[in-house]
């Protein structure tokens, strides 16, 4: 690491260099590089970060300064900010001492001046273009005149150095000679050297005086024309914002007058809200925002489309393409059109819908030492740990896994798409919203036994069945088959591997998940994000989604890229952000996602896209100009009271409900899982280790059977190829992928009451 130049004063005091900066008690001193610029001290990790990350800053106005030792040293600013700092050595703090010392008198100073409004410049603005060249012209002059302070400033800082290190050879020489002849020779050469340093530093002091005052004497001045400036720039946006406003008023007035049919001057039906009741007034409001649906530094941002093409979707009679015009119109009107369609599902008057439960009891408060768990676990993969009940929540990971099909309306609306990409929207959000019951989760589901079931019937209510097993124990996988009465079906095969970290716990989902449509044959696929617990060991835990999505149409080449950005504290994003564009199979934009996995998503059409400004990483962003955004998924609210049932969403209380007639392998005749849910935590542990050593006896018989198997002239299996009972493997031609599909048999056994190939698992 090369030594930082001694600071050296410049028009703005700015000062940089290494320092090591204390973290905590496990990383101990880590090397940050610091900058010192007008009265703050700002710390990055990189000198690269300086562009766009800072990491703290620290104002030296009200800062204390203090040396503990040769190299260390404190700056608190009273118990807010405290940054215990180390050099590389004395003279590498002593020079960073003096600058922050000068640094912060002149902070000091500022901040003092600045309480004191000055009245030396009248503030009135020039009203003509010759008042305007005549400050500029003043500002060059001022700007010539501080340019020569400075440069007699560099010339004064070199002399000193210069007589000062001969001074200081002088006095060196002096030192190592005895009294002799020689004495006042070397005596007289001490005084005329430190003669010439005295003169050189007093030609220091009064330039360094001069352009003190010069630059004092045009502050206030400057600040003031500054903030006329200012005032100006906003003056003329506010200008400019009433005459758009007035523009469109106007351009409305027009349409509505001479283009509008008759039966679109219903409010009702023109307000583009589907009926929000709100009239032209928050119409005039909607087309005047302005909407950064996508503001991705990295890759691209979004603005509003030319007025044009808000024209021609609105008219919905203009010479823009059908497909267009078919997608703005089956958005606009979704909602009347399902509710006037005869094949939409209707509550059955002769069978009437089965009440599912609200509540379950409340989970108990009971103290667990976690560390004396955690510690022995660290880098182990999470499903080999033997976790206590109190870490879990009363379903099983099978269950927990057909939650995604909370938001089934978006697959049924999907289904109803005429267009592939439009589709497409609808899918990609029904991606994001299986992740809106995990923002508060952070309980861990029971792990399936092999073999383990999970039926989730929701024909008579939602129109789909769901069934689920463990296929496989370890690594632990579970396949997932849902079919829908309105036209798709969807399959799916997890895998986790999970570690644990020491402060966070990472679960990174492998397999693949595929949705199929009947009418259209489309197929699409697409995979997991990482799920990332934070605080394991002290603090309150909270959930975390990050990575990216492809969301791929086998089909057509379609195409939807999600990005789940992780959260960071510095970041000036909302938290939990999801973005996302829509491509065709050659990779032309069509539509935008944006939104948060916990709240909400919305789409935009692109009507037209260009290249932008670079970004902060060099990346060139996308511009793309997009009509306004429509909201095609919101989460549901929690039920009252589901911080104390264990955050569960409505559905999540149902899962566990008994059920007659379910498979005897269904997770909801594990015993454990169901003493935990009733309180009695004591007993589901003691019932929690009967059932795995159960297993762990089964498997072993297993392996036994298949050694004498093997040793036989018949072919016998594996151990670790155990046979699913409702599902096989399947190599799939579209995806490439091998995953377990539904085979059939589940659904007629159960009509038939018939059970005799379910192991006794429990």
């Amino acid at each position: 690491m090369s030594e930082p130049k001694p600071p050296t004063p410049t028009p703005g005091d700015t000062y940089k260099g290494w320092l090591f900066k204390w973290t905590n008690y496990i990383k101990g001193y880590q090397r940050r590089w610091f900058v010192l610029s007008n009265g703050l001290l700002s710390y990055y990790r990189t000198q690269a970060e300086m562009g766009h990350t800072c990491r703290g800053t620290i104002n030296l106005a009200t800062a204390n300064i203090a040396v503990e030792d040769s190299c260390n040293f404190v700056i608190s600013n009273g118990g807010a900010q405290t940054y215990h700092l180390k050099a590389s050595s004395e003279v590498e703090r002593q020079r960073w001492i003096t600058a922050l010392e000068l640094a912060k008198a002149k902070a000091v100073r500022m901040q003092a001046e600045s309480d004191d409004s000055g009245d030396e410049c009248p503030a009135v603005p020039p009203t003509s273009g010759q008042g305007g060249s005549c400050r500029n012209s003043e500002v060059q002059s001022t700007l010539r005149t501080l340019s020569s302070k400075v440069e007699d400033l560099n010339t004064c800082n070199d002399l000193i150095v210069k007589h000062g290190s001969a001074l200081q050879r002088s006095l060196s020489e002096l030192e190592g000679l005895r009294v002799g002849g020689d004495m006042g020779e070397k005596m007289r050469q001490v005084t005329e050297r430190a003669t010439l340093f005295r003169i050189t530093s007093n030609a220091m002091i009064n330039a360094c005086r001069d352009f003190l005052s010069l630059a004092q004497s045009h502050s206030k001045r400057w600040q003031k024309a500054l903030q006329v400036e200012r005032d100006q720039r906003i003056r003329l946006e506010e200008t400019l914002e009433q005459l758009a406003k007035q523009h469109n008023h106007l351009e409305r007035a027009f349409r509505g007058a001479t283009v509008l049919p008759p039966s679109f001057s219903n409010p009702a039906l023109g307000n583009k809200g589907g009926g929000s009741g709100k009239g032209d007034a928050s119409d005039e409001d909607d087309d005047n925002e302005f909407f950064d649906a996508m503001e991705d530094p990295a890759e691209f941002i979004t603005v509003p489309a030319d007025p044009k093409y808000h024209r021609r979707s609105g008219s919905n009679v203009s010479g823009i393409s059908s497909e267009t015009g078919m997608d703005d119109q089956s958005v606009n009107f979704d909602e009347l059109s399902l509710a006037s369609n005869p094949e939409s599902p209707q509550p059955l008057e002769l069978e009437p819908v089965r009440q599912r439960r609200t509540r379950i009891p409340d989970k108990p408060n009971y103290y667990l030492n976690l560390w004396s768990i955690m510690k022995n676990c660290i880098g182990k993969e999470l499903s080999k740990i033997p976790m206590p009940v109190n870490f879990n929540e009363p379903i099983s990971m099978l269950q927990r896994l057909s939650e995604d099909l909370e938001y089934y309306e978006l697959l049924d609306k999907a289904a109803k798409c005429q267009s592939s990409l439009e589709q497409m929207c609808y899918v990609a959000a029904f991606t994001v919203s299986s992740y809106s019951t995990t923002v508060h989760r952070t309980g861990k589901p029971f792990n399936p036994l092999l073999g383990e079931t999970f039926e989730l019937d929701r024909l008579n209510e939602c129109g789909y069945r769901s069934l689920c097993e463990q296929v496989s124990h370890h690594p632990p996988a579970a396949a997932h088959h849902a079919m829908s009465e309105k036209g798709w079906t969807l399959r799916q095969e997890i895998t986790l591997a999970s570690k644990f970290r020491g402060k966070y716990l990472s679960i990174m989902p492998l397999g693949s998940i595929q949705c199929l449509f009947d009418k259209s044959n489309n197929h699409y696929s697409w995979k997991k994000v990482t799920t990332t617990v934070h605080n394991i060991i002290v603090g309150k835990l909270w959930i975390d989604q990050s990575g990216e999505i492809d969301v791929v149409n086998h089909k057509t080449g379609d195409r939807c890229h999600l990005k789940f950005a992780p959260y960071s504290y510095f970041s000036r994003d909302v938290p939990r952000k999801v973005t996302g564009v829509v491509t065709d199979k050659d990779g032309k934009a069509h539509y935008v996602l944006s939104g948060t996995w916990d709240e909400k998503m919305e789409f935009s059409r692109i009507m037209q896209s260009s290249k932008g400004e670079n970004g902060t990483e060099g990346k060139q962003r996308t511009v793309y100009q997009t009509l306004k955004a429509k909201e095609i998924w919101r989460k549901n609210p929690l039920p009252e009271g589901a911080e104390n049932m264990y955050f569960f969403s409505s559905l999540a209380l149902t899962l566990n409900e008994p059920e007659e007639g379910v498979a005897p392998t269904d997770s909801r005749r594990r015993p454990d899982q169901r003493l935990m849910e009733d309180g009695r935590w004591d007993e589901a542990n003691a019932e929690k280790q009967r059932i795995e050593e159960k297993q762990r006896s089964v498997r072993r018989e297993r392996e036994r059977e298949a050694v004498k198997a093997a040793s036989s002239p018949e072919e016998g299996a594996h151990p670790d190829n155990y046979q699913a009972l409702w599902f096989e493997k399947f190599d799939d031609p579209d995806s490439g992928e091998t995953l377990h599909i539904y085979k059939g048999g589940y659904w007629e056994a159960k009509d038939q009451g018939s059970w005799d190939m379910c192991p006794d698992i429990f």
